[in-house]
């Protein structure tokens, strides 16, 4: 892929009203092209299939569908019937708490698949928030339960998928139980770096677009925290920082924090 600067489309992003999120989704019809040509393909469900398999997947897609900036996709009790398709946009998935205190559960880019979290109770126990204008492709379950049983190709690819959401939530897990507050953050920034190198983006300068406290909620820190650890990392010359554009200026420094087993996985 093409090396594209993220802060390029930086747009801030209004923090969600107390009432909840607006449920207002856009039906733009089907993709203009198939997966096979998307320039996704390489991240998102047809990665690693052949071209017979992926062939299959042009048919799987349902429909494209469009959110505002603080628009919901589905919602925490919402019945499961869709996996979507990250196409373009990014946003976060919430657990609603029962003291009314909601916990950011993750953070979602382009070529990621969401809605994985409906599959075991058949039906969502999160939701999904556009932290800015997004598209995401969707992936009926029941189409995709029928690809599964047709071609096993696909069905690996599928279980590898749910493999890497399981890994995803159980690195998470350790961060949050394991980690002091600096080692958190700075897992944070480089986990966030390689993915955008991943996608082709800048892996050095990104626009960080939840807010200093949805970071806090995901990371299991107060917002004081997550201030002050900017502001250190700032000072010490690790990052640079200018309102919610992130430079990383030691990538090595910051994976030290974290441990030196890590130095070599975000260099």
């Amino acid at each position: 892929m093409q090396a594209i600067t993220a802060v390029q489309t930086a747009t801030p992003f209004a923090r969600v009203a107390t009432s909840g999120p607006k449920v207002a989704l856009h039906e733009v019809g089907r993709s203009p092209a198939p997966c096979s040509m998307c320039h996704l393909k390489e991240r998102c469900m047809p990665s690693g299939l052949e071209p017979e398999s992926v062939h299959l997947v042009d048919a799987l897609v349902g429909r494209r569908i469009r959110l505002r900036k603080g628009e919901t996709l589905f919602r925490a009790g919402e019945k499961f019937a869709a996996l979507y398709a990250v196409r373009s946009g990014s946003c976060k998935t919430v657990l609603p708490g029962e003291d009314g205190q909601d916990q950011v559960a993750g953070y979602h880019m382009p070529g990621d698949v969401i809605g994985t979290d409906g599959i075991g109770a058949d039906s969502h126990d999160c939701e999904a928030i556009a932290l800015e204008d997004m598209e995401v492709c969707g992936l009926p379950f029941n189409r995709v339960e029928a690809l599964a049983r047709q071609d096993q190709p696909f069905q690996r690819r599928l279980n590898r998928l749910l493999s890497q959401e399981i890994t995803r939530e159980r690195q998470i897990t350790m961060i949050l139980g394991k980690m002091r507050a600096d080692q958190r953050l700075a897992t944070f920034l480089l986990d966030l770096a390689q993915r955008y190198q991943e996608r082709g983006y800048s892996s050095v300068e990104f626009v960080l677009r939840m807010t200093r406290e949805e970071i806090g909620s995901y990371l299991g820190l107060k917002l004081e925290t997550v201030s002050r650890l900017f502001s250190r990392f700032h000072e010490e010359g690790l990052i640079q920082v200018h309102g919610r554009v992130v430079k990383l200026l030691d990538r090595i420094a910051l994976g030290k924090i974290i441990g030196l087993e890590f130095v070599g996985r975000y260099a």
